[in-house]
C-alpha cells in the first residue's frame, strides 16, 4: 500500500518524488518558540535553555479543570523515601559560558548501582568541579546533589574527528576520571561540570539503571533519539556540512558531548517532566536506556509498564521485539509523545565500548555494509524491505510534521478523563505538535481501539487528524498513544501562555494532561490495563468507516 503512504519524513530533507523537499526542523520542540512549525513548508512521516519547572497551578477555564496536586500511592515506598529527601534547586546551569569552555561525555550511557564510569572532560580551565544530581520530584526542586567531587585539573582535549565513509563525529578524548556509583539510587542523573573561575557549565546525562524492573513502571530514556538529533561537532544524522541532508552523519557516536540544552540533550523537555510527575505519585520505577531494552532480552520480565517518553523516535529492532513481548506478556505501553518506533537503527561498538554508535543510513541503506551481511536495513520500520509500520505495536501511526494546533476531546466520558471535567468538543491550544500520530486504518492497526482525543490538524495544506488513542492488547495489556510530541512538555506548561514558554500551552492544559497521566500512570500500576480497562472500538463512529 506503499501508494497510501503518508509524504516521506521531512526531519531530515529526504528527497520527494519529482525534486527536492522544501524545509526540515533542525531540532524539535525547542520549549522557547511560541508555535511550533512557523515558518516552516514541509508535512509528511518523517524552550531556551533550563528553566525553573514548579509544579503548575490551575487555571479557571472550560471544563472546570483543576490543578490538585496528586496523592501519593502507598505502594511504592523507595522511590517515595527517596523524593522524601530535600532537593537543591540549583542544579540548573546559571552560567554556560562559551562554547568548549568546559564539555564533556560519559563512556557508558547507563550503569548498575555501584558501577563506574569514565568521564571524558575538555575545558579551557585550570579545573573544574563534578556534581551529580539525581532528577525527580523533590518538592518541586526536581533534582538532588548525590555526589560531588574535589577540584579535578582540567585541560583542553583535541578536536572533534570525522569519518570520511560515514561522516560520524566522534572524540577520542583522554579519559579525566572514573565516577564510582556506590550509593547512588536508581534514577536518571545530570553530572554538572563547573569550569574554575566561572568560566562554564555543562551536563553529561547518564542512567543508574535498574537490574530488576519486575512489578514497575519502566522509564525508558531514549538515547538513541537523544544522540540522533545531537548535532555537536556540525553533524547529526539529519544534516552535516552547510546544514544539507546530503552531508548528514550516516552513523552517531555516543562519543561525544551533546550540544543541546547545555550538554543535556533532549531529555531536559521530553524527559524530565514525566519523570517530576511519576516521582511526585509515588509510583513503583524502574530506569533503563533504550539500548539497554536492546541489548537485554529479559530486562522487561515482569514490568507492570514500559514509558516511552515525548521523543522516542530511533529503535533497534531487538529493542521493539522485547518490548513486543512484554506487551504481550501483560506489560503494560505508554507512548507519551509522538513520532516513536518510527527508525530502525543498528548499534555498533566504538573503540570506548559495546553499543556506542547508531547507525540509520534512511534512503541510503543500500550503501550500508550491515545491510549487505543481515538483509536488514537502516530506515524507517514502514518502509521496504521487510516493511513492519509502528502502528501493529502502538495502535496509532506517525502522520507529519509540521503542525500547531488545539487539542480537541471526543470521548470525555473514558476513564482516562476521570476527575479532569472536560467536555464533548474541549479544545487545549497549542497541545498538538510539532509531530503527531493518528489512527490510520490503511496500515496495521490492532483492535480494538479507542479514541479519545480527534484533533484536526493542517499540516503544509494537507487536512488530517491527531488521535490520542488507547486499545486492548490480547495478552490483556494496554496501550496507551497521546498523538502529540508536546504530551510530556505540557505537564510543564504554567500561567495563560501569553509568555510564549512551552509553546504557549497554559496551565489549564497542564491540568488535564497531568490528571490524565496520573490516571494513566495508576492504572497501570495496577496491572494489565486492557483486561481491567477493556477498550471500546470506535474507529468507524469517528472517522465514518
Amino acid at each position: 500500500m506503499a501508494e497510501q503512504h503518508p509524504p516521506e519524513d521531512p526531519t531530515a530533507d529526504e528527497p520527494a518524488p519529482g525534486g527536492p523537499r522544501p524545509g526540515r526542523r533542525r531540532f524539535l520542540g525547542l520549549a522557547g518558540a511560541a508555535a511550533a512549525g512557523v515558518g516552516l513548508t514541509a508535512c509528511g512521516t518523517g524552550g531556551s535553555g533550563t528553566r525553573q519547572a514548579a509544579l503548575a497551578s490551575a487555571a479557571p477555564g472550560v471544563g472546570g479543570i483543576t490543578g490538585a496536586a496528586p496523592s501519593a500511592s502507598a505502594s511504592s515506598a523507595a522511590p517515595q523515601r527517596e523524593n522524601d529527601r530535600p532537593g537543591n534547586p540549583d542544579w540548573r546551569i546559571g552560567n554556560a559560558g562559551p562554547d568548549q569552555a568546559i564539555e564533556g561525555w560519559a563512556d557508558k550511557v547507563s550503569v548498575l548501582p555501584g558501577e563506574g564510569f569514565g568521564l571524558h572532560v575538555s575545558t579551557t580551565a585550570p579545573g573544574y568541579r563534578i556534581s551529580a544530581y539525581r532528577m525527580g520530584w523533590y518538592g518541586g526542586a526536581r533534582g538532588r546533589l548525590v555526589w560531588q567531587s574535589e577540584q579535578l585539573p582540567g585541560a583542553k582535549q583535541s578536536a572533534a574527528g570525522l569519518d570520511p565513509q560515514t561522516r560520524m563525529i566522534s572524540t577520542d578524548w583522554a579519559k579525566s576520571t572514573t565516577v564510582d556509583t556506590t550509593g547512588w539510587p536508581e534514577g536518571s542523573y545530570l553530572l554538572r561540570l563547573d569550569a574554575a573561575g566561572g568560566a562554564g557549565q555543562r551536563y553529561v546525562p547518564v542512567t543508574v539503571r535498574s537490574a530488576n524492573c519486575a512489578g514497575k513502571l519502566v522509564v525508558v530514556n531514549a538515547v538513541a533519539t537523544w544522540q540522533a538529533y545531537n548535532t555537536w561537532g556540525g553533524y547529526n544524522l539529519y544534516n552535516g556540512e552547510n546544514g544539507a541532508f546530503a552531508t548528514r552523519s550516516l552513523v552517531v557516536s555516543f562519543d561525544r558531548p551533546y550540544h543541546e540544552y547545555d550538554g543535556a540533550g533532549l531529555f531536559m523537555v521530553y524527559e524530565t517532566p514525566l519523570i517530576a510527575l511519576a516521582e511526585q505519585l509515588g509510583l513503583p520505577l524502574a530506569y533503563t536506556t533504550s539500548t539497554d531494552l536492546a541489548g537485554q532480552p529479559g530486562l522487561l520480565k515482569g514490568a507492570l509498564a514500559v514509558l516511552s517518553l515525548g521523543h522516542d523516535e530511533y529503535w533497534s529492532p531487538e529493542q521493539r521485539a522485547n518490548v513486543v513481548a512484554a506487551r504481550d506478556a501483560g506489560t503494560n505501553l505508554a507512548i507519551l509523545g509522538a513520532n516513536c518506533c518510527f527508525r530502525r537503527v543498528r548499534y555498533e561498538p566504538s573503540p570506548t565500548g559495546p553499543d556506542r554508535q547508531v547507525v540509520c543510513y534512511k534512503d541510503s541503506f543500500k550503501q550500508d555494509p550491515g545491510f549487505a551481511t543481515t538483509g536488514l536495513p537502516t530506515n524507517d520500520f514502514r518502509v521496504g524491505p521487510k516493511a513492519d509500520p509502528e502502528s501493529t505495536v502502538l495502535g496509532v501511526i506517525y502522520d507529519g510534521y509540521p503542525v500547531d494546533a488545539p487539542y480537541v476531546v471526543g470521548n470525555p466520558g473514558h476513564w482516562l478523563f476521570a476527575g479532569t471535567g472536560v467536555q464533548q468538543g474541549d479544545a487545549f491550544e497549542h497541545l498538538v505538535g510539532v509531530e503527531y500520530d493518528r489512527v490510520n486504518t490503511d496500515f496495521d492497526t490492532p483492535r480494538p481501539i479507542e479514541i479519545l482525543a480527534h484533533s484536526p490538524v493542517v499540516c503544509a495544506g494537507r487536512k488530517s487528524f491527531s488521535d490520542t488513542a488507547f486499545h486492548s492488547a490480547p495478552g490483556g495489556a494496554g496501550v496507551f498513544a497521546s498523538g502529540t510530541m508536546r504530551w510530556v512538555e505540557s505537564l510543564d506548561a504554567s500561567g495563560d501562555g501569553h509568555n510564549g514558554a512551552d509553546h504557549a500551552m497554559d496551565a489549564r492544559t497542564a491540568a488535564m494532561t497531568r490528571k490524565v497521566t496520573e490516571n494513566l500512570l495508576r492504572a497501570f500500576a495496577a496491572g494489565p490495563a486492557g483486561a481491567a480497562h477493556p477498550a471500546q472500538d470506535n474507529v468507524a463512529a469517528v472517522y465514518g468507516h
